[in-house]
This record gives structure tokens, sequence and C-alpha cells, in this order.
């Protein structure tokens, strides 16, 4: 067991945690945490440091969620086996250096559709908390791009087509600072939703390709590769997410993923599996993953776990992301980064195209972001979704007919395993009944692929509702459990 010999500082702008937590990612990165080392017990280093047992505790959390350490209960944290890392990170580093960083911050939904349904609690994943919305802030930036003389005059004729140049040098450096993406604004494209972009990605890939998909998984994703002729390969999951040794081979050139927080079931995909995943995309020189990065933002529990195409040093990752959950669903913007070799193959075959966005939408997005009030309303409103979170996941864990809970400590909904004698859709029906409506895991399973015979599991999404609202929706649940 090798002594950490870690100088903390209190003045620091980042919290303690944050300190030990990079401390230790670079001492494995280096290699002076080699696999398999056993670390300190987190009681010991936090004598050590003079810290609280819990803020040790954050960090080894933090760690273990990205794959850097592995938990073995009783015998305390070991190194995972990262070597494969130095492989996509020693490019990376050469092309793009550390000003990159610098000169990225100083330059600037997924939603389950209501479809107006009568309901009276709407646990259905995906909806948001408008009370919570920054409305004056908003207000104020699209008076403000209406009123300014200096892009009044831009609105009216039509915009770049990949963007507001503007919108997207502050989405750069958003995403370099939040989610370690790392790209310049030539290689933004934003346009009106994810289904959207990935039609026009199709079509830059140009030819029939087949996907490779979770199972679960978020089914518009699916439906939007199925319209567009892609083959659809289903690939089982685990605790860890996609079982990347289980891709088919034959003619395989895509993999969609959302490491940082799987849909349905909330997996965080660790380290280890992200660098086979890269392992397999570099073997081929057509091969990409496409990264859904969908609710990123909304991480109760430690710091947002970094994108899988941060540590990609050979440019096959395909990025998405969008303001769906974070801004307003109605917005309809998402934006998709793209791997400088594909940029050409984007003009040639897309670049006529005209923005799907409003241009004022886009400036008012640019002002929100620029102005610092982008992150007021996250911050505000991840501690209202995890006040919420909190709740919803205490009132659970009392009930006898709860089995398991997936996916806690991120995003705005929880799979719940059940115990009880109703199938998922006996169960759901009679939810409807009380006016309650919920969404079965087995809805978002690949057409084909093998369902798993275990308990339902229901999604419940807590983001639109009440405190009191989730009390007493989950009073009705129980009655849907045990009363026939």
């Amino acid at each position: 067991m090798k002594e950490l010999l870690i100088e903390l500082d209190v003045h620091a702008k980042i919290s303690l945690y944050e300190q030990i937590y990079e401390y230790i990612r670079r001492m494995i990165m280096d290699g002076s945490l080699s696999c398999g080392e056993r670390l300190p017990s987190a009681r010991l280093l936090a004598v050590q440091l003079q810290v609280s047992r819990s803020t040790v505790d954050a960090a080894y959390a933090q760690l273990v969620s990205e794959g850097y350490l592995k938990a073995k209960r009783g015998s305390g944290y070991f190194v995972c086996d990262v070597g494969a890392l130095f492989h996509f990170t020693a490019g990376h580093d050469r092309e793009k250096g550390d000003n990159d960083f610098s000169k990225q911050r100083n330059a600037a939904s997924r939603v389950t559709q209501n479809h107006s349904l009568n309901m009276i609690y709407n646990f259905l994943p995906g909806q948001i908390d408008d009370s919570g919305f920054a409305y004056n802030a908003w207000r104020k930036c699209a008076k403000e791009a209406l009123l300014d003389l200096e892009t009044s005059h831009r609105l009216l004729p039509a915009g770049h087509p990949q963007g507001e140049y503007e919108l997207r040098v502050a989405i750069a450096a958003y995403l370099c600072q939040a989610r370690g993406v790392h790209c310049e604004p030539q290689q933004i494209i934003i346009g009106a939703g994810n289904e959207y972009l990935l039609q026009m990605l199709a079509q830059i890939l140009g030819g029939p390709r087949t996907v490779a998909m979770e199972s679960p998984t978020y089914l518009q994703a699916y439906h939007t590769f199925c319209n567009i002729g892609y083959e659809v390969k289903a690939v089982p999951m685990d605790m860890e997410g996609m079982q990347t040794e289980k891709i088919p081979d034959e003619a395989m050139t895509l993999v969609y993923v959302m490491p940082s927080h799987q849909f349905p079931l909330g997996t965080v995909m660790p380290l280890r599996r992200r660098l086979q995943l890269l392992t397999w995309a570099d073997a081929g020189s057509q091969r990409y993953i496409i990264e859904d990065d969908h609710d990123s933002e909304f991480r109760y529990k430690g710091r947002p776990i970094p994108a899988l195409q941060g540590i990609a040093a050979q440019e096959r990752v395909i990025y998405l992301g969008t303001f769906s959950n974070s801004i307003m669903p109605s917005i309809r913007i998402s934006y998709m980064v793209l791997p400088q070799p594909l940029l050409a193959e984007y003009e040639k075959r897309c670049g006529f195209y005209a923005s799907t966005v409003s241009r004022l939408q886009q400036i008012t997005v640019c002002k929100f972001m620029e102005q610092g009030y982008f992150e007021r309303h996250l911050n505000k409103m991840r501690g209202i979704y995890k006040a919420k979170h909190d709740l919803l996941l205490s009132l659970l864990k009392e009930k006898q007919w709860v089995h398991r809970i997936y996916g806690d400590h991120a995003g705005l909904h929880l799979a719940v395993e059940l115990n009880c004698m109703y199938t998922e859709a006996e169960i759901i029906a009679r939810a409807r009944s009380y006016g309650l409506y919920v969404q079965g895991m087995s809805e978002c399973y690949l057409a084909g692929s093998k369902k798993p015979d275990k308990r339902p599991i229901l999604l419940l999404g807590f983001g639109s509702l009440t405190q009191e609202h989730l009390r007493e929706g989950v009073k009705i649940l129980e009655k849907c459990m045990i009363y026939k």
C-alpha cells in the first residue's frame, strides 16, 4: 500500500475532495499507482490529510464511478487497469496541447412525449420542472437579441448552416470545461433535435450502415436509425453498460452509446469498458462511436462523469448534446461535434443545408450562456432535482414491494424493479386508472432482442412533480402493487 503525499490547498477554487480525486487520478495516469495497487483506507487517508472522512469517501466514490478504482468489500480500494488509456491520450495531447483548453475558455432532451394526456401524476421520464426556469433572465436575453443593433440586422437573413458562430464558441467552451470534450467551433453543428442531427449524420457518413445499440435503450434514436435504413443490432447490457465484447463483427461500423448516464437504466460505463469500446473503433477506418450525452448536467453525487469523446485521440467519437433538459424541451436546440476527418464530408454532402434553428433563438441561448445565466440556472435546477430525487429515493426504499432501484444519483428518473404479484402491463393499467402515468422498462427493448425473465421494472420520472405529488404518487403505486 503506497502512502499518498497529497498537499491540499484550502484556498483553492476547487473543493478538497476534487483535489484528492485529481491527485490520485494523475498518479494512476502517469503510472505512479500501478494496476492492482491498494490505496489507503478512507479513514486512514482522512486522518493523514486532516480532513473529514466524507471528503475522502467522495473522492474515492468519484474515482470508482469513472473506473479508475475498484472497491472490494472488506478489502479496500484498488487501482484498475487503465494502461490502454495512454494509447488514446498520447496522440491527442500531441495534437491539441494544453493551450486549447485556455483558448476555448476565453473564446467565449431527451423527452418522453406527453401528448396532452389527462393525468394527475405524470411520472413519465424526461419531464422538467418549469417552475424553476429563469424566466426573467431568458426574457432579458431575448430582448437584448431583438434590440441590440449589432445583432438585430442579422435576424432576417438565413444564418450559417452550422449555426451561429458565437453560439458554437460558447458551446465549445462549455463542453471543454464541463464535459472534457475537445473540439473547435467549426466542428459543431447545431440542429433542431437529435433526430434531425442523426439523419444528417447518415448523409455525412454515406451508404448503408449497421449500428450496434444497447438494449434496453432510447427508442427515439432506435426508430430514427430504422427510418434512415440502418440495420440495428442489439447488444446486451450488464451493470457496466454495453457488453463491448458482444458487439457483432459482421460489417459493424457504428456503435450508439450513452456512457455517462445510460437511458433507461442509468448505468455509468467504467473507464475499462470505455477503452475497450475505443479499441474497437480504432480497429477499422470506417468505425465510429456515437456518444449521446443527453442529461450529463444532472448528477447529484460527486462530479459529472467526463465524456467518452475527451479520451478518444483517434477522432472516432461523434458527440451529441442537447439543451432540452438543461434549458427547456421546446427550445429544440441540439448540437453534434464531428471528428475533424468528417468535416470535409459534411461540407460536400450537407454544407448547403439551411440551419433548422431560428437565429433569434440561437442568439438568445448564446447570451444566456455568455452572461452566466446558464450556469446559474443549472446550479439551481440541480438543487431542485436533487431534493426531489432524494425524496423519491427515500420513499421507495421504505417499501417492501421495491426489490431494487437503478440509476440513482443522476438524471430525472429512477428505474424501480418491483416485487409484486402483477405483471408490468397490469401495474401500468392499474396506475392509469388512478390518474398516474408511468412507463415500463419492457417498452425500451429493441425489436427482436431478448428481454430478461425477471421482475417488472417501472421508470419513475420526478422532474415535473412537486414533493407533495411524489408522496401521493408513491401511495397510489402502493395500492397498485398490493390490493386486488
